[in-house]
């Protein structure tokens, strides 16, 4: 579940060897879970947030609300993304859904360079996809509540 982690890893030590300057930011590194629906995450959970001190809001996104996902018949799961209460800074990111292992990506992309929800949140999504559904937890996070539910 973490082969693409080890890649990396590979990765940079062949950069380190060769001179160069080697980076990972483990709290970047994607999880899933390869089941039916996949479950993935990234980031910080509420749990740590809580166990950090660390001030936060949530936004949530049911895929039983999402459009694609009902065409698909494919309605099992949600996305959660947890921000910086202040600074509206994405904390972490967990998705349920048959494409978790999918929408991940993009939900590390955000988490590596610094991306708020608000900066998902304005970012136009191709209609109708299931990255949709993050869009619309980072909606919710950062607006109050999302579009399309």
């Amino acid at each position: 579940m973490l082969a693409h982690k080890a890649e990396d890893e590979g990765v940079i030590c062949v950069e380190g060897m060769l001179g160069g300057v080697p980076h990972i930011n483990y709290e970047c590194v994607p999880s899933v879970v390869y089941t039916h629906p996949e479950v993935g995450w990234v980031g910080k959970s509420e749990e740590q947030c809580k166990e950090q001190g660390i001030r936060y809001k949530i936004g949530t996104f049911p895929m039983a609300a999402h459009s694609r996902s009902k065409t698909n018949m494919d309605t099992d799961g949600m996305v959660k993304v947890i921000a910086d209460k202040e600074t509206d800074r994405l904390l972490g990111i967990h998705i349920v859904s048959s494409v978790a292992g999918e929408l991940i990506n993009e939900a590390a992309l955000a988490l590596e360079y610094g991306a708020s929800s608000e900066d998902i949140a304005r970012v136009c999504h191709a209609h109708p996809t299931v990255s949709e559904a993050l869009k619309e937890a980072c909606v919710a996070a950062y607006a109050g509540k999302p579009i399309n539910f």
